[in-house]
């Protein structure tokens, strides 16, 4: 399972290192998802939900 927000659907987003003679090199940022059980048509269900989903209040844990 790829690690995407289930409620904001953030992914990885790629892009590259850059040295000081800028020779570039790729590399990707992960996203801070966390496993937590919601409430999903009123049943729990185990989902990976950003850590900007549960700070503002999108999403309730069960």
């Amino acid at each position: 399972m790829a690690r995407k927000c289930y409620i904001t659907g953030k992914s990885p987003k790629k892009g590259n290192n850059v040295s000081h003679a800028h020779n570039k090199t790729k590399r990707s940022w992960g996203v801070n998802v966390q496993k937590v059980r919601i409430l999903v048509d009123g049943k729990p269900k185990r989902v990976y939900v950003s850590t900007r989903a549960l700070k503002s209040g999108k999403v309730t844990r069960v």
